[in-house]
C-alpha cells in the first residue's frame, strides 16, 4: 500500500471515529471540501504536511496521533510512493 492509499485509510478510519463525513471534517479543518476529497479519492498526488495538520486540528487531534495507527506501522519503506 503506498502512502496516499495510506492516509487515506487513516482520514476514513478517524472520520468514522469521530462521527464526521468528508464536508463536516473539512468545514472543521477549515479546508476546501474539493481538497479533502482529492486527498481521500487518492486524486492528490502528494497530500502536505500542513494539509494533514489542518486535518487533525479538525480532529482535535496530534501529528502523533494521525500516524500512531497500525496503517502507518506495518508500513513498508519499499512501499514509498
Amino acid at each position: 500500500m503506498d502512502t496516499r492509499k495510506q492516509v487515506s485509510l487513516r482520514i476514513q478510519q478517524l472520520c468514522a471515529t469521530h462521527g464526521y463525513n468528508i464536508n463536516s471534517l473539512a468545514r472543521k479543518s477549515g479546508i476546501p471540501p474539493t481538497t479533502l476529497k482529492n486527498i481521500v479519492y487518492g486524486n492528490s498526488r502528494n497530500p502536505g504536511i500542513v494539509t494533514i495538520k489542518l486535518i487533525c486540528d479538525g480532529l482535535e487531534i496530534s501529528l502523533y496521533d494521525f500516524f500512531d495507527s497500525d496503517v502507518f506501522k506495518r508500513f513498508d519503506l519499499e512501499d514509498i510512493g
